[in-house]
């Protein structure tokens, strides 16, 4: 299995605070909003309903008997819950909310290891809007996937990986030659993030076709990642800090 962890940081600059920042709020919300995941309610009166967002209001819906097919048990799993804020900005509120420990890991190791070299090159403001717009785009990208593959519109979307996606596509476009690191077994590699990152999204579109035909695919929104790294593509040169360089007269 190949496992990132960490890259070349020889060349920041500046200390990656709103990187850092991202990734405690993230553990935070997970750990006392969330309650490590099993506060269920607080889920599903904050993630991104895509049909509340496709109609402007908020949907409340009855609680369900589910059997567990193994175990042969039953237990009560809440519909959604009445949200305290306009719809709309569950996109963000969705953004800093996760599904499970591995969700949430995942996600930060890649926060961590590619998001403090972008906020390095655009700057800790630039950066924090790229973060959050992208995330919301990415959000809107799963919400009109949803509906026009005719998926059901009331499954709960939520996680940090579109913004994430969009922090890899940047970084693939700032630094292509720098080197990931990777645990593999008993050994350390070393991959051109372009090669990394490249295959990375490979496999999220081709999971994310095999999903066209039903639903998220093990209940990964693949549209919202594929969405995020191309809206990343699209703007990080627009956020990027520009590099003035300096002329020498002989």
């Amino acid at each position: 299995m190949l496992l990132p962890i960490g890259d070349e940081n020889h060349d920041r600059k500046s200390f990656p605070f709103v990187n850092y920042l991202l990734i405690i709020v993230n553990i935070l919300v997970f750990i006392f909003l969330q309650g490590f995941g099993y506060d269920i309610y607080f889920t599903y009166a904050y993630a991104t309903i895509p049909a509340e967002i496709l109609t402007g209001k908020d949907i409340v819906t009855d609680s369900q008997l589910i059997v567990d097919p193994i175990l042969g048990e039953s237990f009560e799993l809440p519909g959604l819950q009445p949200t305290g804020i306009p719809v709309w900005f569950t996109l963000i509120t969705a953004m800093f909310m996760h599904g499970g420990i591995g969700h949430l890991a995942g996600n930060m190791l890649y926060l961590w290891i590619c998001g403090d070299n972008v906020e390095d090159r655009m700057g800790h403001f630039r950066y924090l809007l790229f973060y959050l717009l992208c995330g919301v785009l990415s959000g809107l990208c799963h919400v009109f996937t949803t509906f026009f593959l005719g998926h059901d519109l009331l499954i709960p979307c939520l996680g940090a990986s579109g913004a994430i996606s969009a922090v890899l596509a940047a970084y693939v476009v700032l630094f292509p030659r720098k080197r990931i690191n990777f645990w593999f077994f008993f050994f350390i590699i070393s991959v051109p993030a372009i090669l990394a990152i490249g295959l990375w999204f490979v496999f999220q579109v081709s999971n994310g076709l095999g999903a066209l035909g039903g639903e998220q695919a093990g209940g990964v929104a693949y549209a919202a990642h594929i969405g995020g790294f191309i809206v990343g593509l699209l703007f990080v040169n627009r956020f990027r800090r520009k590099i003035r360089k300096s002329r020498i007269r002989v």
